[in-house]
């Protein structure tokens, strides 16, 4: 199984952002949209997982944020990894809140329990909401830097709990699934 630690948007707050980004889609850049129902904040991708490892792996996480408590976090801007001239990724920017980057560093710790090795780059959260797509060519992208500054989205969310997914590829592009939820203590947000 192919797995992924992630912080999913709420319903609402995925449409929401489907159709913010909607003159994006239909521009023309040979991007592959992300699916609206699929928006969510990679805290740690984990890669090809055998399913008994994933069992104790949901253990771990649940021990690992049960004393996290629940907090609000500011989403909005959008960008483009590397760049807007040659991109690999489309996203949404997600605020740099402490409490994410610790949930980030509780879940690594958790999953370096089970053998998977720490990310070496910084943790940059965001919301991925398009890739190229494979043959696209740099000349190709001419003006999406415009087209992604005339995109408007902001908006407040509540992380609630992290969520254990699979992730299974396809033609129209990957399918996720919750295969297990960590709440977080909801005691005070």
């Amino acid at each position: 199984m192919r797995l992924f630690v992630a912080v999913n948007l709420p319903p609402v707050e995925r449409q929401s952002i489907w159709e913010a980004t909607e003159p994006l889609r239909s521009a023309g850049f040979p991007l592959r949209p992300c699916a609206g129902d699929a928006l969510h904040v990679t805290l740690k991708f984990l890669g090809s997982v055998e399913p008994d490892v994933s069992k104790s792996l949901a253990v771990s996480l649940m021990d690992a944020v049960a004393g996290v408590r629940t907090f609000d976090l500011g989403i909005g801007g959008f960008g483009a990894f590397p760049d807007a001239r040659d991109p690999r990724v489309v996203w949404l920017g997600v605020e740099k809140h402490p409490a994410l980057e610790l949930l980030a560093n509780d879940v690594s710790r958790a999953a370096a329990a089970h053998g998977f090795e720490p990310e070496l780059r910084p943790f940059s959260p965001h919301i991925t909401l398009a890739r190229a797509r494979k043959d696209a060519r740099r000349s190709q992208f001419t003006g999406l830097e415009d087209a992604i500054g005339r995109l408007e989205y902001s908006s407040v969310m509540p992380v609630e709990s992290v969520d254990l997914m699979q992730s299974t590829p396809g033609a129209g592009g990957s399918a996720y699934k919750v295969l297990y939820r960590a709440p977080l203590n909801g005691d005070a947000r």
